[in-house]
């Protein structure tokens, strides 16, 4: 267990930022009376660390800026808590694949210098399993790269992690990037390339064929962007019902977001606010996903690749022509083999939800093939 549980974390994610990124972030921002002591105790860490950054910026400058990808990523996409973790894992069993790592995702600007002495820091201290879900935690399995880039680019949605009242506003800047600048999407364009060419580096140095793997939901929003950058990338998007998804998304702000706050707002806010992320990131993948060439998408139900995970991932490795199942396909076999017993929360739907989710995401429902609750 980690020294320190979740909800009593004395300082938030942007510990990890660079200087420039926590100014931009929370400039002009509302901190709420009780939150203060968190807020400045991170920028205070943020601040001391700041300084060391450009060591990083030199040896990335040297060693990668320059140097091309082996292959375009494959993207595991879908709202959150819709199995994108559990997918994840599964594909980061295969060698071939690099991913962004926890470590990473707190502290992208210490990889290539100060990894050795702020990574056991960070194990020792961390929780070591996430509070809605149970699923482990540690420095370097794999973690989506939002959290990264969080720290390295003010362009993101995670931004309402720190100011929830916003979230709506950086839904539409951030997450579906309709009302991003282009220089807020080159910027965002710029430090992606920069978190995976990092992630490369540091989870398969060496590897011949290497390709980057990412789960990341706030990519579901914007697959245009992401064709742009690398135009054979291969996607796999995850549906889940969506009743499940609401329970959880809830769950999940309430027990892992709200320790992260730098101020507060009401439940029904919140939940008025998950409704509203989970519409528009559908409905942006569903107009964006033209953009991606014939043969480079796989879509699934969740319910149907759990049931069948050894057997719908060898179907994605095919279709997709992702190359190298055989040589996978143990180490695959054995991680589902191990979560066989793995036990998910259950959620009883009270009337309200059920009626909120119907009102909100009752063409989602339909579209899928999900039966409206009454």
């Amino acid at each position: 267990m980690g020294l320190i549980e979740f909800s009593k974390l004395p300082v938030n994610p942007l510990v990890g930022a660079d200087w420039k990124t926590f100014k931009a972030i929370t400039k002009d921002q509302r901190v709420a009376k009780n939150k203060r002591g968190k807020y400045y105790l991170t920028k205070t860490i943020c601040r001391l660390l700041s300084f060391t950054t450009p060591w990083q910026e030199s040896i990335y400058r040297k060693k990668l800026a320059d140097e091309p990808l082996q292959h375009d990523p494959v993207f595991i996409l879908g709202h959150w808590r819709s199995g994108t973790t559990f997918v994840h894992n599964i594909f980061a069993q295969d060698p071939r694949f690099g991913f962004t790592t926890t470590y990473q995702t707190v502290f992208p600007h210490y990889m290539m210098a100060l990894q050795g002495l702020f990574k056991p820091v960070m194990g020792w201290i961390m929780p070591d399993h996430r509070p809605t879900d149970n699923m482990e935690l540690a420095p370097d399995l794999p973690q989506e790269e939002e959290f990264a880039l969080q720290n390295t680019c003010p362009v993101t949605y995670y931004n309402f992690w720190y100011y929830p009242e916003k979230m709506q506003e950086y839904c539409d800047r951030f997450l579906t990037m309709k009302n991003a600048t282009p220089e807020e999407i080159a910027d965002f364009k710029d430090k992606f390339m920069k978190v995976v060419k990092v992630s490369m580096w540091n989870s398969r140095p060496g590897v011949k064929d290497a390709q980057y793997l990412s789960k990341n939901p706030p990519h579901t929003g914007k697959v245009k962007t992401l064709v742009e950058m690398f135009p054979n990338a291969k996607f796999i998007y995850l549906i889940r019902e969506p009743y499940t998804v609401f329970e959880s998304s809830r769950s999940f702000f309430t027990q892992t977001i709200a320790p992260l706050e730098l101020h507060s707002i009401p439940l029904e806010k919140m939940e008025e606010n998950i409704l509203y992320g989970y519409k528009e990131l559908h409905d942006a993948y569903q107009e964006q996903k033209k953009y991606i060439p014939e043969g480079n998408l796989f879509e699934v139900k969740f319910e149907e690749f759990e049931k069948d995970a050894m057997g719908i991932t060898e179907r994605i490795y095919r279709e997709l022509n992702i190359p190298g199942w055989e040589e996978a396909k143990p180490a695959i076999e054995k991680y589902v083999n191990s979560k066989k017993g793995y036990k998910k929360n259950k959620y009883k739907y009270e009337p309200r939800t059920i009626e909120m989710v119907n009102k909100w995401w009752g063409d989602i429902l339909d579209k899928w093939g999900y039966e409206r609750l009454k």
